[in-house]
């Protein structure tokens, strides 16, 4: 364990990571908003609470430098296929909440079975071959490595927890997929950017305060014509009814807002976006979401009835919904 004097290095070291990430990024649309970029990242990492950090950070830094014969992308399980192992460097990142990965022979199973949702998802996607992508609360970036195999031009996730940056980054030093993640929030973005030609924005609405706000700052996040791809959770319903939990959802004390697909569609319509539609409504089933041995001890059999029918609070069960929307031409 770091002392106290020691901890700062920790910071540094990782604040000194980015530098090549800020040096290397040469698209005409990102570059202009690098400086600002920059001085974000630098003072939220300046001024974070260190926690469990630099213990995180002494294990990624311990990772040896294993030789790669095979990675895929492509798979349920992002697959790294080499000579050695991490299985204990991996262990002591734990929870593992997005997955799985095969890494080295060591099978991580992951809270979520997110190539779940992903297979729900990518028949509604366009080819995101030279695609300037930005993934909202994107954890450890399993669904930014999957996107990885496409070839997109720019390809940004943003999450500010650190265990998940750090988890990515394990990864990341195996697969090389060119990912990066910025450890900040969405709200840290520069405004009016008109940078990405397809937004992801998955597990992110039902824990802001302000859900409209957020749909207009991503519009401007956008290119003109630029695709959002919003995941949700929702209730059944009208145009006019939603959910707003008088304290927890599902266990969960930042949820604060579950409308219907009805009032999701005008939402999006109020916020801006153009041809918006709704392509995936699915009840979370404890096969997608459940606790293993690489996670927390609890999850989502622990937060429902025991007949499922509702949460513990006596909500509806977690259903979630995904939706497309379009930022519409210049005017």
């Amino acid at each position: 364990m770091k002392t106290k004097a020691e901890i700062p290095d920790a910071t540094d070291a990782l604040i000194a990571y980015f530098d090549d990430f800020w040096e290397g990024v040469d698209d005409k649309k990102l570059s202009p908003f690098v400086p600002e970029l920059e001085d974000v990242v630098r003072n939220i990492l300046a001024a974070r609470k260190q926690g469990d950090f630099p213990k995180w950070f002494e294990v990624l830094r311990s990772l040896p430098d294993l030789q790669v014969s095979e990675v895929h992308l492509d798979h349920d399980a992002i697959t790294i296929k080499g000579e050695g192992e991490i299985y204990d460097e991996l262990r002591a990142m734990r929870p593992w909440r997005k997955g799985p990965f095969s890494l080295f022979g060591t099978q991580i199973k992951s809270e979520w079975r997110c190539s779940m949702k992903w297979d729900r998802l990518i028949p509604h996607l366009p080819t995101l071959q030279n695609k300037r992508i930005l993934d909202i609360g994107c954890g450890n970036g399993y669904y930014l490595m999957r996107m990885a195999a496409q070839k997109p031009k720019v390809l940004l996730g943003v999450e500010p927890v650190l265990l998940f940056l750090m988890q990515f980054l394990a990864v990341e030093k195996f697969a090389k997929t060119n990912a990066h993640i910025l450890p900040i929030g969405v709200d840290d973005l520069p405004d009016e950017m008109n940078t990405f030609d397809l937004v992801f924005s998955m597990g992110v609405l039902y824990h802001r305060r302000d859900p409209i706000g957020h749909l207009v700052h991503i519009k401007k996040l956008l290119t003109y014509g630029g695709l959002l791809v919003l995941e949700t959770l929702i209730i059944d319903g009208e145009v006019n009814e939603c959910l707003i939990p008088e304290d927890r959802y599902a266990q969960m004390r930042n949820v604060w807002f579950l409308p219907s697909v009805k009032m999701m569609l005008v939402m999006l319509k109020r916020a801006g976006f153009k041809k918006v539609e709704c392509v995936s409504v699915e009840v979370t089933t404890l096969d997608e979401q459940r606790a293993t041995d690489w996670t927390f001890t609890q999850s989502l059999s622990d937060y429902l009835t025991p007949d499922g029918s509702k949460t513990v609070e006596g909500h509806p069960p977690p259903k979630r919904a995904i939706f497309k929307a379009f930022r519409g031409p210049k005017m």
